[in-house]
């Protein structure tokens, strides 16, 4: 599995998945928040799914 996200990208969807689970655990919105589990994952890992389906990258080229 090759990394497919720039740094931006991936400290973005961290911090976008621990807000949404935050506001899911505070009872801020309801149970969808936790979907902020997946934007978390992939930007721990550096790697999504639908980016390679779609052949999409924002990790710029190693030269």
């Amino acid at each position: 599995m090759s990394v497919n996200e720039s740094g931006l990208d991936r400290v973005v969807r961290v911090v976008v998945g621990l807000v949404l689970m935050g506001m899911a655990a505070t009872g801020k919105v309801g149970a969808w928040g936790w979907i902020g589990v997946v934007p978390l994952i992939t930007g721990l890992a550096g790697f999504c799914p639908a980016y390679k389906l779609f052949g999409f990258s924002t990790c710029p080229l190693k030269k």
